[in-house]
């Protein structure tokens, strides 16, 4: 096949719009069977993965066989998290209109680097930076960036804060880079998340030289073991606690360690929304008084993968730290997007975040996520009513339960993921075994709540009929 063959046949699909239309109706059987479905793939799902197995063909294939193997082999391995009793990880379902808005915009394919790449980008990435800032309760003057997840946000945001405490010491680290610098002290909690962990270590700071501070019951920073900190200290808090959701106290420490030249950053991944209910808002009092936040949409916003946010106070910091220049770049009257992540081409998903919050409105996102807590709260009561041990003071949406030994509490995680009812994954606290539970998709309901319920009865049986 010569090169003109391929063409004249992609040109011929590219405007098939069956193909497009079938892609689309596969996409609408699935969500329609998604709410029934086993919450995890089953063994013969895996092991038929293997199909996918294959040396790189030699000659073409067309879009309907590409979609006929993803129908058949992919879609029945898929994880159908968008349903409403996935409470293994923070991840959220999706919004209506923002995964309406994912598939339209997909074929705009945009690139909001800069405005004159895409003009729509750029005044969606502004309108959406007024309402978070608005959301979150926090300074006029931050600016935000449009990033992958929170991993990437933390890195923006402790990027901004390594060049600022630098260049307050006369170090330009863009240019000078880290060798004989001036050390940067980094605050932060024994249960601080891995993520913020490991930007710490890209960023060429020092997992090692980190100073601990002693955590409370719930997970949540000893405002009174917080060290004496000053200008050259970056300070490291949560608004959510990956195990326990508890937020720190950032209205008893924020002002004290600004007062002391801090640079404060907050990993507010699912937490942070606690901001939009006038129910739980009082958990993250005080959080505007930081210099920079990170923040996941895709997950208690319910915005499709993947989609991710760094604000920061100091925009200079912030376009410093990311900087990138070239002759070819054309600066724009409006927002160029590039210089608030560090990524030029990027993916427009901005579509999602504004559609979901178009969509849903003040009064939706408060109702949307105070029932989280609500549906949180339930599993609390029933499960404790079903003699099962919460182990955690439950302010926000995680519920962490327990049995009366580990080795029973193991047994039954195993057996609640065999009976794929519900899904939900193990941690560690207080050095016990535990059955995590995080509840964050819009589409869980009190029904979904009590047949899970259920169905850690069940397990648990089970577990102890073959002890």
């Amino acid at each position: 096949m010569g090169n003109n063959d391929i063409q004249d046949k992609m040109f011929a699909e590219f405007m098939d719009f069956s193909i497009y239309d079938k892609a689309l109706k596969l996409g609408h059987n699935y969500l329609t069977e998604a709410m029934d479905r086993h919450v995890f793939p089953q063994d013969e799902a895996i092991t038929n993965l293997e199909n996918f197995n294959e040396p790189f063909p030699k000659s073409s294939s067309s879009s309907n066989v590409v979609l006929d193997l993803l129908k058949k082999y992919g879609e029945p391995a898929t994880l159908p998290h968008i349903g409403g009793r996935y409470f293994g990880f923070v991840l959220g379902s999706v919004v209506p209109a923002s995964l309406s808005a994912k598939v339209m915009s997909a074929f705009w394919d945009q690139c909001p680097a800069m405005e004159v790449l895409s003009p729509i980008g750029s005044i969606l990435e502004t309108v959406v930076e007024d309402w978070l800032k608005e959301i979150f309760s926090l300074p006029e003057e931050s600016v935000v960036g449009y990033v992958s997840g929170t991993s990437s946000a933390i890195f923006c945001g402790l990027a901004a804060a390594r060049y600022k405490i630098l260049r307050k010491q006369g170090w330009d680290v863009n240019n000078k880079g880290l060798f004989n610098a001036p050390k940067i002290r980094v605050v932060a909690g024994r249960q601080a998340h891995s993520t913020v962990i490991k930007a710490v270590s890209l960023l060429g700071l020092g997992k090692d030289s980190i100073e601990w501070v002693d955590v409370d019951s719930q997970g949540r920073v000893v405002p009174e073991s917080i060290p004496d900190l000053d200008e050259s200290t970056i300070l490291l808090l949560q608004a959510g606690n990956v195990n326990s959701g508890s937020f720190d106290d950032f209205d008893k420490i924020c002002l004290k360690a600004r007062g002391q030249g801090a640079w404060i950053h907050i990993d507010g991944a699912f937490g942070l929304w606690a901001q939009a209910s006038d129910k739980l808002k009082y958990l993250s009092k005080g959080c505007g008084n930081a210099d920079s936040w990170s923040v996941d949409c895709h997950k208690t916003l319910n915005t499709p993968y993947d989609s991710g946010v760094v604000i920061c106070r100091d925009k200079e910091a912030l376009i410093d730290a990311l900087h990138m220049s070239g002759a070819y770049i054309v600066l724009g009257k409006g927002r160029d997007g590039m210089f608030y992540t560090p990524e030029m081409s990027r993916r427009a998903r901005i579509f999602e975040i504004w559609s979901a919050l178009k969509f849903l409105g003040k009064q939706g996102l408060n109702q949307m996520v105070t029932g989280f807590h609500e549906r949180a709260l339930q599993f609390k009561k029933e499960l404790a009513e079903a003699g099962f041990d919460i182990v955690n003071n439950v302010v926000f949406n995680q519920v962490l339960v327990r049995c009366e030994t580990d080795e029973l509490t193991l047994k039954t995680l195993e057996n609640i993921q065999k009976l794929r009812v519900c899904w939900c994954g193990g941690s560690k606290w207080e050095d016990r075994d535990v059955i995590r539970l995080s509840i964050c998709s819009w589409v869980t309901t009190e029904k979904d709540v009590s047949l899970s319920v259920k169905s850690f009865i069940e397990a648990r049986d089970l577990a102890e009929a073959k002890a």
